[in-house]
């Protein structure tokens, strides 16, 4: 018989989970990112960004409700539309989250670096160390990990709160990013690294199995947390504007505190953002297990990583897998490369996403299709600005990954 997990985290904390998974590297490191590549169109940038991810995410709630369990689309391609695309929308999360991870933990890195004086390889042995410590949260069950949410997204909260009051009480930068003309693809590219920023809201309906009352539930916690997140990130830009200049903003190693460099309470900035940056490592961590799990139950991936442990609060081998594919992007790639990856292969599983949503029956409905092809159409127009070597590297990876999900099938299936 097939294990479920506890129905415990209600609105409340299924709103926190979310706030969790998204506050971090988006606001600390993302904003920053984009305002290079977008300068004046920064806040256009994140508001196509919001709208592509309050298309996907009201996909993603019509999906949970009508069939909640974990695993997201992984989960919903099987049900909704045919085991070839529930097994690369598999694929493809557990890519795009990974790399989501590991910019995270990259970007918590950074900052620790800055104030160890440490460089190099010391950043990347920092991060895999920080993978390991939340990876063992993680393991402690959803309910506790929810309660240090709730510091964490506190702590985020006000770190943001004193970067944009401090950059507004500051004289506007001698050379601003709006001094910059932008073209038309650098802004969409722009807004698909934005979207990233926004994709925690994924975290809710992966979690499907575990929340309480998910048809009215998840839909809301979905709205809630995207309303909340799109302010917050508008606030961040029009502040990274008002003080940045393009040496700042190039910097591989970027962060919002860099902008106020001579400022007491940059102390404070940087404790938000490791802080927030936490937050999405572990919440990732949890949901990437989640999607392990489901694909072990499925037979695409080993049966031992659907094993629960004896409480039924956590997958340990799923979880301990995680950590390992996290860790080895943390260890191959950059800051730059890592975030570009995530966004071209969660812009395609959010494609899937949108596609599953539509094959909702209409008994089982409580948003109108058009929401869902606009979220489509938005997924497939912003994928096509991402560089083409990571188009080429995120495909390939993916490849090869579903080479090794179908020989593990055909493995099971011989076995019997």
């Amino acid at each position: 018989m097939t294990q479920k997990l506890k129905r415990e985290t209600g609105l409340g904390g299924a709103l926190i989970i979310g706030l969790g998974s998204i506050l971090g590297t988006g606001a600390y490191v993302s904003i920053g990112l984009s305002a290079s590549i977008a300068n004046e169109m920064l806040v256009l940038a994140i508001f196509i960004a919001s709208v592509t991810a309050l298309c996907n995410g009201l996909s993603s709630a019509q999906l949970a409700s009508a069939h909640p369990v974990s695993g997201g689309t992984y989960e919903y391609g099987y049900q909704f539309l045919n085991p070839s695309c529930g097994m690369l929308a598999g694929v493809l999360f557990l890519i795009a989250k990974s790399a989501s991870a590991a910019t995270a933990a990259l970007g918590i890195a950074w900052y620790a670096s800055d104030k160890l004086g440490v460089g190099g390889s010391s950043v990347n042995a920092i991060a895999i160390g920080l993978l390991l410590l939340f990876t063992i949260f993680v393991l402690a069950g959803v309910r506790r990990t929810n309660w240090l949410n709730v510091v964490l997204v506190a702590i985020s909260l006000l770190g943001l709160a004193v970067f944009v009051g401090l950059a507004f009480s500051q004289q506007p930068a001698a050379y601003a990013a709006n001094d910059v003309s932008t073209s038309s693809s650098s802004l969409l590219y722009a807004s698909a690294l934005m979207f990233v920023a926004f994709t925690g809201y994924g975290r809710i309906a992966t979690m499907g199995e575990e929340i309480k009352k998910p048809r009215r539930n998840i839909s809301r916690a979905v709205v809630i947390t995207l309303a909340v997140i799109t302010i917050i990130y508008l606030a961040v830009g029009m502040a990274i504007l008002h003080v940045s200049n393009p040496e700042a903003l190039s910097r591989s190693d970027f962060n919002i505190a860099r902008l106020l460099d001579d400022n007491p309470f940059q102390v404070v900035i940087v404790v938000g953002g490791m802080t927030a940056m936490c937050g999405v490592v572990i919440n990732l961590i949890l949901g990437v297990s989640r999607v392990f799990m489901a694909m072990g139950r499925r037979g695409d991936l080993p049966e031992q990583l659907s094993v629960l442990d004896e409480a039924g609060n956590s997958a340990p081998t799923a979880t301990w897998v995680t950590f390992l594919l996290m860790s080895l992007i943390v260890m191959v790639g950059s800051i730059q490369l890592t975030w570009a990856f995530s966004a071209f292969t969660v812009l395609i599983y959010y494609g899937l996403t949108n596609l599953a949503a539509l094959r909702v029956p209409h008994k089982d409905r409580f948003i109108p299709k058009f929401v869902s092809v606009i979220g489509l159409l938005s997924c497939i127009s912003l994928a096509a600005f991402i560089p083409l070597n990571v188009v080429i590297s995120a495909s390939v990876t993916a490849a090869v990954l579903i080479g090794l999900s179908y020989l593990c099938r055909n493995w099971r299936n011989n076995e019997r």
